[in-house]
């Protein structure tokens, strides 16, 4: 006798082993989990202690508050600005840390739940003396204590960095229930789906969802769009400014609704299966799936069709982001005549695009990355090794899906570029102008994203069992590095480790092409060391 999540019906409670499967949890991210921990919870001190550095007076912190932290462009990118102290900067400066560690959260709870489960683990583990909500309550606590941790250092350093403990306090509570409440997300995501891949692509569009309402909202006088979004209600503590304590309280309700959703979910599917039903094909298949393109079309097209629409939607949104950034000026004697040594509004808006592009590159290349890891769930789950004992070879096999991964991205970031240069053409009635330029613009960031694909086949090929771990991490390096960079003044050395370094990052700036050149190279050797480090491995077996 068995129960619907699995294992059989033995005596005990729900969260019998619990503890048990924390540890092991623990265990296996002994070493990724303190690091993504300790390096973002020393981001807000490091930027407290520039802040304090740069403008040590008042005035000075007003007037780079009034021409720089209070455009639209770096509100739209970063949030809002509650005020010009040292502590006000460095919220408004740390502000996409929501952003980052509720992706963070969701794909460590992705992975200890749905992945377990297709993996196959999870029912082994359920053929124990183990509660029915047990795994799904261990892969939660870790990643919610990790949370609440982090919000404590970061607490801890801006109190060390001579910061009021009130706004310090409200900055890294933020922080931690951001990520809490898209650690929920990721365990109701991994309940209605029937894939990790699934899994992590529906969480990710959640976020990817609350992000672009706290843009839209925050870009424009729209702030009813930022309310709707969880990463608005945390960026609307006013740290450092007249803290507001409800917003917390709402992020908290949030993250048990969907928490509990998601316990109540997992106990009404089959183990392996997931609340949305997948809909069942015909009894024969067509002529296109008699090959491995065709195959590998099917398994790839609601993803590259769910990132091509959210990148049409956000080249949209940034396009009328960059015309109220244009607009900035009128009103204001002092940024008008900031702006006119910096070249105009014009200048302004195509800076707070060439900014927003970099930001979306690393969007698309999470897409990529999410399109190449699917070999690796393919694999797992046992059903790359069918496929090969056919007369399909390793080559063409890892190939087909190569297309998706290196293409995706790029008709990722044409889409932004092409809906950006549409938007922002029609708002200065240039789209002749502005659309292809911006399309170009978008497209230059293709060549490091590959380089970051390129690296995932490489895992793949050579190091399977990190790929995936390896992959997110290597990303994550590049976002922090490009907010890091500029703040810790670090060594060109460890920011060229970056390929985003090396892409233009201003509109209409000379574009030296040989750094694209070596980029696009670097992922070609990639590419091959991957290809043929997986024709000489062997396959996983059950």
């Amino acid at each position: 006798m068995t129960g619907p999540a699995g294992g059989p019906n033995r005596r005990g409670g729900p969260l019998t082993g619990t503890l048990h499967l924390a540890r092991l949890v623990l265990r296996r991210d002994r070493v990724l989990l303190p690091i993504w921990v300790l390096l973002i919870a020393v981001l807000p001190a490091f930027y407290a202690a520039t802040y304090a550095e740069l403008y040590p007076t008042a005035a000075q912190r007003a007037e780079y508050a009034l021409t720089t932290a209070g455009n639209p462009s770096i509100v739209a990118l970063l949030g809002p600005l509650h005020g010009d102290s040292v502590g006000a900067l460095t919220a408004q400066r740390a502000g996409l840390l929501h952003l980052i560690v509720g992706l963070i959260s969701l794909l460590v709870v992705v992975r200890h739940t749905r992945t377990e489960e297709e993996a196959g683990r999870r029912e082994l583990l359920g053929a124990t003396v183990l509660g029915r909500y047990a795994g799904l309550a261990a892969a939660l606590l870790v990643t919610c204590a990790a949370d609440l941790l982090l919000g404590l250092l970061v607490t801890g350093g801006l109190v060390a960095a001579d910061q009021p403990a009130a706004g310090s306090l409200a900055f890294g509570l933020s922080v931690a229930l951001a990520g809490i409440v898209f650690a929920a997300v990721g365990a109701l995501a991994a309940q209605l789906t029937e894939s990790a891949a699934g899994a992590r692509g529906l969480g990710l569009s959640m976020l990817g969802a609350a992000y672009l309402l706290r843009l839209a909202g925050d870009a424009g006088d729209r702030e009813w769009l930022s309310r709707l979004s969880p990463l608005g209600w945390a960026q609307r503590t006013h740290p450092y400014a007249g803290e507001r304590w409800w917003p917390l309280a709402l992020l908290a309700g949030l993250a048990a609704l969907v928490g509990a959703a998601a316990f109540r979910l997992s106990v009404r599917r089959d183990l392996g299966a997931g609340v949305l039903p997948q809909r069942l094909g015909p009894p024969t298949a067509g002529p296109a799936l008699a090959g491995p393109w065709g195959l590998a079309w099917r398994l790839h097209r609601g993803s590259l069709l769910g990132w091509t629409v959210c990148a049409a939607a956000l080249g949209a949104v940034l396009g009328g982001a960059a015309d109220a950034a244009g607009n900035a000026v009128h009103g204001n004697e002092t940024l008008a005549r900031v702006i006119e040594r910096l070249g105009g509004s014009s200048a302004l808006a195509e800076a707070y695009l060439g900014a927003a592009l970099s930001i979306v590159a690393l969007a698309a290349a999470g897409c990529g990355i999410q399109a190449a890891l699917r070999m690796r769930a393919e694999e797992t789950a046992q059903r790359a090794e069918p496929v090969l004992a056919t007369g399909v070879g390793r080559s063409r096999w890892l190939l087909s899906h190569l297309v998706f991964a290196l293409l995706g991205p790029a008709v990722m970031l044409a889409v932004t570029g092409a809906a950006t240069g549409l938007s922002y053409g029609l708002s200065v009635s240039d789209v002749a102008g502005r659309a292809p330029r911006l399309t170009g613009a978008a497209l230059a960031h293709v060549p490091a994203v590959w380089v970051l694909v390129g690296l995932t086949v490489l895992l793949f090929g050579l190091l399977p069992r990190l790929s995936v771990g390896g992959a997110w991490a290597a990303l994550a390096a590049c976002l922090l590095l490009g907010q890091l960079g500029s703040v810790l003044e670090l060594s060109q050395w460890l920011l060229d480790l970056s390929p985003f370094t090396h892409t233009p990052q201003l509109l209409g700036a000379t574009v030296d092409p040989l750094p694209l050149l070596a980029l696009t190279a670097t992922s070609a050797a990639l590419l091959a060391l991957g290809l043929a480090t997986f024709r000489r491995r062997d396959l996983p077996t059950p």
